[in-house]
Order: C-alpha cells, then structure tokens, then sequence
C-alpha cells in the first residue's frame, strides 16, 4: 500500500484474472466479466477468504531476518526552523546527508551511500534527513517560505530511503501539475480595470516520510500501529509548517494507501484545510465526522486499484484492531468523492491522469472544477 511503489503493491493482485476475479473461482460471473470488460466484486464467501487471510497475518504474522543496519550520523541539530532560516537547514540536512554517504561507503553499502549522495545535491532542499535505519527525509519542492497553496505528501507502506526515488517522482508530478494549473488561472485572472494580470498563486509540495512505513507483506500492514506511532510526528511536522507558511496559507495533505491511515490518525490534531484519501483502505473510523477535523476530507479510488478488493472490516482480535473500518469512498463514511479515472494503485499522481489534476485543483481550491465520483 505505498506511493508508487509499483512492484510490490501492483504484485498484490496476483494471482488475478483479467477480469478482476480471483483464479479458481470458476463463477459463470467469470465468464460474463470478459465478455462485457467489467471488473466484478468478489462474492461474499471470497471476502470472508480474505479477512481470514488478513487474520492470519495478524495471529501468524511473516518472519523475516534481521537486517544489518548500515551506520548513518544523527540527524543535525536544527533550532525551530521559519522561512527566514530556511537555507540554512537545507544546508545543514545536505551536509549530513553527504556525511551518510560516506559512512555507507565505508560499510560497503553502495545503494544506500549513493542514495544519500543523490541527496546531498546541491539542488535538494530537506527540512529534515535522517539516514539510520530504513530512513527519513522531508523534502521541499518549490519556494516554500514564499508559498500560498502547499500539498504535504503522506506515503503509504514499502516507502524507505531505498525506495524514496519513486515517492520523490511523484512529488515532482504533483508539483509540476500544480505549476501548470495556477499559470493557466493566472492567465485569466486580469484586472479589469487596468488589463493587468494578478499576482499568480505560488506553490509548493512537502514530501513526507516521517515515520516507518510498514512492509507491503507484513502483519503491520493490516493494523494501525505503524499509523498511531507516526501520527503524533506528522502533527508536529504540520505545526512546524505552519510557523513557515503562516496561517494564510492553505495547506492539504494528500495521503496515499496506508498513509491515509497515518492521516486519519492524525486528523483531530491537524491544522489543515483540505485530507484527500487516495487508494484508501480506509483510516480506522466508521465515517468522516469521527476524524473530527475542520478540514474537509476527500476520497478518490481508480476504477483498476486492487484495494477496492479488500474487505473494509475491522475487528479486535487479541487485544489488536485488524483492519480499517469504512470504505471511504462509500456513501456511508461521509467524505467528498471525486473522480481519480481508471489507474491502479500507484498511478494517483501519474502526469496526465484525472486523479493528478483532481489532486491538484484541491490543493489550488478550485473545487467548483472538481470532478465527482
């Protein structure tokens, strides 16, 4: 359930016919759905299948050897950052990043030092970087001290320092697509009085992998440990950008997959104007009201996202919650439903796509052009 994390979420529909059933259910619905090209929906006995499946990853969850952890510094000493300090944590996050490079180098972990050389470029902008472990990074796309409109992307499961070139993509798509949208309303924006054009909106995109994502194949996955455990950081983070955008600035998390878990979280404490939930599983309450947000929540899935396929339960079992409640694009949870075409599960932010201009013009407050589900 990551951000465009390709290989290992889109590896989740198999084994799958090509009409969005599963092999071997041998249903003359089977049948019908190649002869039409409609996806069916998995009958109720194959949805129970597959909470028991989810049930096992919990009661018998998959073990994995530990890996050995590559040496990386602490992350740098940083007074509260605020538009005016904004280079010099750029600097300061650049050098340590730099600084981790060389202490991967040293442990013979080439993938991870020129990962952490690729960000120690001098073109990258982060707030944050930590290199321990699976990794940080909060990186800025755009000129953020300068910013009236500012999307915080939230990433969902198998997203890392070694898969953060795919999350950083996507950063960059959103981020041109909101550039070409607020030029071409700029564009038509004059004043009537005098022919001269208004001030455009400027932008800026916060990509944000500031907690441990969980493994795609894992028992985490399927409960919100991981989400509850990040939720305090990314209200920090949100307070923290606040104090560098100001109040006037509007400011939308677009979360995907087990990121929108993170933000449902995280709602109650979020200073944030627009939560758009894309390929959600859902956020671990029954409708949108419980988030008890001032923002408003939106939710969007594609017509070809295996997580419509997942059954949207939630249950305690062994003193554990599996699962995540209400499909949030159902009319029961309550949220804003918008178009997002017929992409799968990591092709949200693919340029070109419904779902990327929807994004986008909910980011730009341009709602009333927002295309509904």
């Amino acid at each position: 359930m990551g951000l465009e994390t390709g290989e290992t979420a889109e590896a989740a529909k198999a084994p799958a016919t090509t009409d969005g059933g599963i092999e071997g259910t041998g249903t003359t619905g089977d049948a019908e759905g190649r002869r039409t090209g409609k996806r069916r929906r998995p009958q109720n006995w194959l949805r129970g299948l597959l909470a028991a499946l989810v049930t096992a990853a919990v009661v018998a969850p998959l073990s994995a050897a530990a890996q050995p952890q590559t040496p990386a510094p602490a992350p740098a000493a940083l007074a509260l950052v605020t538009a005016a300090t904004l280079d010099e944590a750029y600097a300061a996050n650049r050098a340590n990043a730099a600084e981790a490079s060389r202490m991967a180098a040293a442990h013979g972990d080439r993938e991870r030092a020129a990962t952490d050389r690729a960000m120690a470029d001098p073109s990258r902008h982060f707030l944050a970087f930590d290199g321990r472990g699976s990794g940080r990074a909060t990186e800025v796309f755009g000129d953020l001290a300068h910013a009236d409109r500012v999307a915080v992307l939230v990433p969902g499961s198998d997203t890392s320092l070694e898969t953060y070139a795919r999350f950083r993509a996507t950063a960059t798509h959103l981020q041109d697509e909101l550039t070409q949208q607020a030029r071409a309303n700029s564009a038509t924006a004059t004043d009537t009085g005098t022919g001269t054009r208004t001030t455009g909106t400027r932008t800026a995109v916060v990509a944000w992998l500031g907690y441990e994502t969980p493994d795609t194949v894992s028992a985490t996955v399927t409960t919100t440990g991981r989400a509850e455990q990040a939720a305090p950081h990314l209200r920090e983070f949100i307070r923290h950008l606040r104090g560098i955008v100001g109040e006037q600035a509007r400011v939308s998390l677009l979360c995907h997959s087990y990121g929108s878990v993170v933000c449902g979280r995280a709602a109650s404490g979020l200073d944030a104007d627009d939560i758009a939930l894309v390929g959600s599983p859902g956020t671990g309450a029954d409708m949108a009201a419980a988030l008890h947000t001032r923002a408003r929540v939106w939710a969007a899935r594609g017509s070809d996202d295996w997580v419509g396929e997942v059954p949207h339960v939630k249950a305690d079992l062994f003193g554990t919650t599996v699962g995540f409640g209400t499909d949030p694009v159902s009319p029961a949870f309550g949220a804003r439903v918008f178009v997002a075409g017929d992409g799968g599960h990591s092709d949200y932010f693919a340029p070109g796509s419904l779902s990327l201009t929807n994004l986008a013009r909910i980011v730009l407050g341009e709602t009333s052009e927002l295309t509904h589900a």
